[in-house]
């Protein structure tokens, strides 16, 4: 071979190689770019899901503190209502004649019950339901029929559709024969 090929030879080596450090340069370039570009995505989120967290427990101190002011007007709404039967009962007891005062402590609470939504559960000569009821003794009589509510022996209350206190109840239950 001669000394011209070999030189031409070289030159192609040398471009070739030259060539290769181009592009292993670029892709270095291109993957120090990316590695760059999600760094600065991932602070991005980073601070994104700090905000978020941060927002949250804000949120959850501000319905704390909206749960523990509604509890407290709650307690001294009702707490109001008490201290006015205390007082009537208080007059009642000093009075002479306490049926008067004593009819005005019975409409307070009546109306008191009525505002909250508090209702009567009527259940003598009604068919017990133990959603309803709570039987405190059960008992054999003729000319009832079977599971049959004859008495209350403590009323029960719902408050809307939910039961406030079952109503105590002596229900009939026929023998097994």
């Amino acid at each position: 071979m001669s000394m011209e090929n070999q030189f031409k030879t070289g030159e192609k080596k040398k471009k070739a190689s030259s060539s290769k450090k181009t592009k292993r340069e670029e892709e270095i370039k291109k993957l120090v770019e990316e590695n760059e570009r999600l760094k600065e995505e991932l602070k991005n989120s980073r601070d994104k899901l700090l905000r978020s967290l941060a927002d949250f427990q804000n949120y959850q101190k501000r319905i704390q503190k909206e749960l523990q002011d509604v509890e407290e007007e709650t307690k001294i709404k009702y707490l109001n209502e008490i201290l006015d039967l205390y007082e009537l009962l208080k007059k009642a007891y000093e009075d002479k004649n306490p049926k008067q005062a004593l009819d005005l402590i019975i409409k307070n609470i009546e109306s008191l019950l009525q505002n909250e939504n508090i209702r009567y559960i009527d259940c003598i000569g009604k068919p017990f339901n133990h959603n309803l009821h709570h039987a405190i003794t059960t008992v054999n009589m003729d000319g009832y029929e079977d599971n049959i509510i004859i008495d209350e022996i403590k009323k029960g209350y719902m408050i809307g559709d939910k039961l406030l206190r079952p109503s105590q109840v002596v229900v009939v239950k026929k023998k097994q024969e």
